[in-house]
């Protein structure tokens, strides 16, 4: 009987998906505080993969990561009269494929004033494969070294903003 509980209280385990250990993290540069110069942004993010287990889980890692990327700014869901930064997630999972993990995260990002005018466009996107070290939740790490990469790819197309008005 113990032996089941223990075989049954792994295999829950297991099956969480990869993103429940990642966290938070931020690209933080103190010379921005907001993209474009602007304090408050409406942030919509939209989590458009095949398998969508944990949408809650990847939304709420994004937002928390852009607000460490961008300390300064204030981040709101719909604000009319406010700029607008979407993001839409289109794959954030690591494989296991030939005794590799294969890690890939991969969003599309855009910034709109608040009329509606684009003001960029760009895909943040990361790929990184990982052996199948023992002792060591592989799955986890090459999914947080992707998703590392591309959120440092978002900082970085969203610093680049002009000044928007």
């Amino acid at each position: 009987m113990r032996k089941l509980a223990l075989f049954l209280l792994a295999s829950a385990i297991s099956c969480a998906p990869a993103s429940s250990g990642l966290k938070p993290v931020g690209a933080s540069e103190a010379q921005e505080a907001c993209p474009g110069g602007r304090r408050a942004w409406n942030l919509s993010i939209t989590d458009l993969r095949a398998e969508r287990k944990d949408t809650e889980r990847v939304v709420t890692l994004i937002r928390e990561s852009l607000s460490k990327s961008f300390p300064g700014c204030q981040w709101s869901k719909e604000d009319p009269g406010t700029p607008t930064i979407s993001i839409e997630v289109h794959r954030l999972a690591s494989d296991f494929i030939d005794e590799m993990f294969e890690a890939q995260a991969q969003w599309q990002v855009s910034a709109q004033t608040a009329s509606g005018k684009t003001l960029t466009q760009f895909e943040a996107e990361s790929s990184v494969s990982r052996p199948n070290y023992r002792s060591s939740n592989n799955e986890r790490e090459s999914l947080r070294q992707a998703f590392e990469a591309a959120l440092k790819k978002t900082a970085v197309g969203l610093r680049n903003l002009p000044e928007v008005p």
